[in-house]
């Protein structure tokens, strides 16, 4: 009989009680930018250079509780470029983002600050990049894509090795 085989379809909730649920939950809150320099220090005489400048980007994460699973998360970008000639442009981005983060287990909290996070972030810091670099007068500056999770495991292995005294995980010999 239909009654006795159930609905199908249906989820029981009744185990869940008063609806309350532990299922890790995670919401981006906001996006900002928190701090963003460029500077041309040498224009006009730059858009005359012939020699290609080098670029050199340098990226830090950090992370901050904000309030009760409420946290900041700081994409930091710098880029430098110059040429034989001088600095061609300097640019300094904070992006941020605010996350509220329900049910993680604290073994997986730091991965998401350092890892996940910055991987949501990033697209729009590399936007940010590209249209500043092009109102400063120059070609776009088109960030590749980062391995933010790779970068945090790489890390966490550097870390471990440093307080085994170098003996786990060390397989580069230098990082």
């Amino acid at each position: 009989m239909a009654e006795d085989e159930g609905v199908e379809g249906v989820i029981d909730t009744s185990d869940q009680g008063n609806g309350e649920d532990d299922l890790p939950q995670v919401g981006v809150v906001a996006q900002y930018v928190k701090d963003f320099s460029f500077e041309n220090p040498n224009a006009p005489a730059v858009y005359q250079w012939q020699s290609q400048p080098q670029t050199d980007v340098q990226f830090n994460i950090g992370s901050t509780a904000v309030g009760d699973g409420l946290f900041e998360v700081v994409l930091k970008v710098e880029v430098a470029a110059k040429a034989e000639q001088g600095t061609a442009f300097q640019l300094e981005l904070l992006y941020a983002g605010l996350f509220a983060l329900r049910n993680i287990p604290e073994e997986q909290l730091q991965p998401f600050l350092l890892a996940e996070a910055p991987r949501l972030l990033f697209p729009f810091a590399r936007k940010l990049i590209a249209d500043a670099t092009v109102e400063g007068g120059f070609p776009p500056l088109r960030l590749d894509p980062i391995d933010f999770g790779g970068l945090y495991m790489q890390g966490a292995a550097q870390r471990q090795a440093e307080l085994t005294g170098g003996q786990a995980g060390d397989q580069t010999g230098q990082a």
